[in-house]
């Protein structure tokens, strides 16, 4: 063998060995760091591949950008980035992430919960805290007759139907999915038996998530609700105004305490004014307060007042009422001189 021949090949040699550094560098030298609680990195919609880059580079998930962009372009996986939280630990290469954010299997999964007795708004605000959806196009869905209808529901909000519990999502998983899974378990729970019952009772769903939207802001004790929805029945038996402050508040679009001049509100939500249910749930109920309404305690309970230490006072007339009104103000006069001693 001649000496351009061996120079050639030993030249041919270190181009190969350059060639092979350099991809090992740009494609599997592992990105170290000191955190051992790895790299919290948020991808969201219409980032472009260069900001996703930028953000990675800026929480020292990798160790620069143009390496990472050159790996992204050579594979191909610049325009097939997904959206989500991910958690990256240290030790993890450009492929290693690279692979990880085009097949979105690694993001993490965010628990979501909605409160019993939730209104829309306060829900659409929660999701957009939490997993960064539009807060604006939530409720615009939740209010789409045309969506509403395609999810078999005879109302025209979905204000009542979005069962309280706690769900898991993707980072800015989309609106219209996000409700339609919400919806689908409220379908679950409100099965046949349930719908027996409903039409025994001879109410629409609608009007029975109503009811039960009433007790569950009239009291947050489980055992108690059952009485709290047997008294409404008797009252609508009877056909008596509910007078139930919720439904005031709720038209009012204050969560405040009432004051005497707001029962006089004219509005259809106001059951102090009104006779029957109001024209929709004031609110999301959970599956208590829907079961209660559904099998209410059997009494002749009319009306009903807080003790002022939990739970409520029960009366059959409106004399009885009247006592427990004052004992009421009794109790919330002594709380307040122990208070303030």
């Amino acid at each position: 063998m001649t000496t351009f021949r061996k120079k050639k090949l030993m030249g041919f040699g270190v181009v190969i060995v350059a060639v092979l550094a350099f991809a090992y560098y740009v494609f599997f030298l592992p990105n170290y760091y000191n955190d051992t609680k790895g790299q919290l990195v948020t991808i969201s919609r219409g980032e472009s591949f260069r900001m996703v880059a930028d953000s990675l580079a800026n929480t020292g998930a990798i160790r620069n950008t143009w390496s990472f962009e050159l790996a992204g372009r050579i594979l191909g996986y610049t325009k097939t980035i997904k959206v989500g939280k991910y958690l990256f630990v240290s030790g993890r290469s450009n492929f290693n992430i690279l692979r990880d954010i085009s097949n979105g299997k690694s993001r993490l999964i965010i628990p979501v919960t909605i409160p019993e007795g939730w209104p829309l708004d306060k829900i659409a605000h929660r999701f957009e805290h939490d997993l960064g959806i539009d807060e604006k196009l939530f409720l615009s869905l939740c209010q789409n007759e045309d969506f509403i209808r395609d999810q078999g529901i005879d109302a025209k909000s979905v204000e009542g139907y979005l069962l309280p519990d706690t769900y898991s999502f993707y980072w800015q998983t989309d609106e219209q999915e996000i409700l339609i899974r919400i919806l689908n378990e409220f379908k679950h729970f409100y099965n046949d038996s349930l719908t027996k019952k409903q039409d025994e009772l001879g109410k629409t769903q609608s009007e029975i998530l109503t009811l039960a939207s009433i007790v569950e802001a009239e009291s947050n004790v489980d055992e108690e609700r059952p009485r709290v929805a047997g008294v409404y029945w008797n009252r609508l038996k009877k056909q008596m105004r509910l007078e139930a402050d919720p439904t005031v508040q709720y038209a009012l679009g204050e969560g405040r305490r009432l004051r005497f001049l707001d029962l006089e509100f004219d509005s259809p939500y106001n059951t102090y004014r009104r006779y029957g249910l109001p024209p929709g749930p004031i609110n999301n109920p959970g599956k208590p307060s829907i079961l209660a309404t559904l099998y209410p305690e059997q009494h002749n309970f009319l009306f009903f007042v807080a003790t002022g230490i939990g739970g409520h006072r029960f009366a059959k007339n409106y004399s009885d009422h009247q006592k427990n009104i004052r004992m009421y103000h009794h109790t919330k006069r002594e709380l307040k001189q122990v208070s303030s001693k």
